[in-house]
């Protein structure tokens, strides 16, 4: 699945297996949309306690999460 809408639709679908995919699609987006972010954050200086203030988590957790990316 990789439409957004549709995988939206698909995410309260009464087939499980259908459901579960959905979920599945959902959090790969969603890891890939907060990779995006906090990229672009540190392009623009943001500090890792800003970033996890944003994201609602500790600093430890945010840095531990994407120093393999060299940020």
């Amino acid at each position: 699945m990789s439409d957004a809408t549709a995988v939206a639709a698909a995410a309260s679908s009464t087939d499980p297996a259908v459901g579960l995919r959905a979920v599945v699609a959902l959090r790969e987006l969603q890891d890939s949309l907060e990779e995006l972010q906090v990229t672009n954050a540190r392009d623009q200086g943001w500090s890792w306690q800003q970033i996890a203030d944003a994201l609602r988590i500790s600093r430890q957790a945010v840095h531990k999460k994407y120093r393999r990316l060299g940020l």
